[in-house]
């Protein structure tokens, strides 16, 4: 099939049960990417989401981001916020200020630290088996999603061990699961222009199987528009969704989610070497990022999770996705250091925030874990009612 009006009536009728007979194809989805109306297009993965989703719920997180070190060899060109070993700005937090924070967080009723650095090679391993111990040990109700891919290949070439078994001396201190960071574009193309020292996609997946094989729980995500291609795009989709039908035929445990959000330009070499094409070829704005969600629902069929960037894109096109293929609206992100650094205003938002923009966009917010368990979840203080313009009905 050619024509997206013809690839869109086709997919209409997929079900879990039939995934197979109308699963989208690398094809399908580079026509539907370039040519779809973007109205038929979220309209398609809204009604996706709902047949993965019927409850009309939409799950949020409390948590906290803590980065725990900004030192870094890897010198990603878009990153605003690593400093070289040597630096004067350079930094590594303490145990004790670490613990602080997360008390914090545990006072607002969070559930989770995601807690991501750089590549840092004057920490060993015991180094983090002993920070995780630690905090296990003071905190023992808080989920503790850490480090990248890229981290654990930094601390597996600093020991002298296998990435594997770095991951299990890591779970063994307390590590539940490992974030998506520094995926990217898992094309080897795009990534060795914009982080040439960084290791090859299949690197970066093949930790992330470690992770899985352990039983550690892991996301997805996706930073796009660096120049690359649509093609590009898709191909990074397709490998997540390859990698997500082998896990979860070998393990019974893949990604958990997928994030995606568009690259951002400011205080970073990558936007400065690219002046002057940044507003017309690079980056996303809001339709693109709303495209690139719809696809990202109606081709990721195997992951059960599609989540709202609210941080990067705004309050406002978050809702939007919500009801074109997103069904999670992220989180609390207490305390966010990398994304900012790049120039994004907006990092922190209280859970009734959160709370109010999901049922301003027609679902009924739920608090969540992690491992996407429902939780309790209270009631907003401001009743429905007193709104001067009702949310849509669903």
């Amino acid at each position: 099939m050619s024509n997206w009006r013809e690839i869109l009536s086709h997919i209409k009728h997929w079900s879990r049960e039939s995934n197979r007979e109308y699963r989208l194809d690398r094809e399908s989805a580079i026509t539907l990417y370039r040519d779809a109306d973007l109205h038929a297009l979220r309209s398609a993965a809204h009604q996706r989401r709902l047949q993965m989703h019927p409850s009309k719920e939409t799950t949020y997180l409390i948590d906290r981001n803590i980065n725990y070190t900004n030192i870094c060899t890897i010198n990603c060109q878009f990153c605003s916020f690593y400093r070289p070993p040597g630096h004067e700005e350079t930094y590594t937090q303490t145990f004790e200020e670490i613990s602080q924070r997360i008390l914090e967080l545990e006072s607002q009723g969070g559930t989770r630290i995601l807690m991501q650095g750089g590549v840092n090679p004057e920490l060993n391993l015991q180094w983090y088996c002993d920070l995780l111990s630690a905090i296990k040990e003071k905190h023992p109700t808080i989920l503790l999603d850490c480090f990248s891919p890229i981290e654990i290949d930094g601390i597996a070439e600093v020991c002298g061990l296998s990435t594997l078994e770095v991951l299990e001396q890591l779970k063994e201190a307390g590590l539940d699961g490992l974030p998506g960071g520094g995926a990217e574009m898992l094309v080897d193309s795009v990534r060795k222009d914009i982080s040439p020292k960084k290791h090859a996609a299949g690197e970066w997946m093949r930790v992330m199987q470690e992770a899985q094989s352990l039983g550690l729980t892991t996301s997805a995500t996706n930073v796009f528009g660096f120049g690359e291609q649509f093609e590009d795009r898709i191909d990074h989709l397709l490998f997540v969704r390859e990698s997500q039908e082998h896990s979860l035929s070998q393990w019974g445990n893949g990604f958990t989610s997928f994030i995606a959000w568009p690259v951002q330009l400011e205080n970073n070499s990558y936007g400065r070497r690219n002046k002057g094409r940044n507003k017309y070829e690079l980056g996303a704005g809001p339709s693109e990022y709303l495209r690139h969600i719809a696809i990202s629902r109606l081709l990721l069929d195997n992951v059960e999770h599609i989540q709202a960037s609210w941080p990067t894109m705004g309050m406002g096109v978050a809702q939007m996705a919500l009801l074109g293929g997103a069904d999670d609206a992220g989180s609390t992100m207490m305390e966010e250091n990398v994304v900012s650094a790049s120039g994004t205003d907006k990092l922190e938002a209280s859970e009734e925030e959160l709370q109010w923009a999901i049922i301003r966009a027609g679902f009924k917010p739920r608090r969540r874990n992690s491992l996407y368990q429902l939780l309790d979840t209270p009631v907003p203080s401001e009743k429905i009612g007193n709104l001067s313009t009702p949310p849509p009905s669903q």
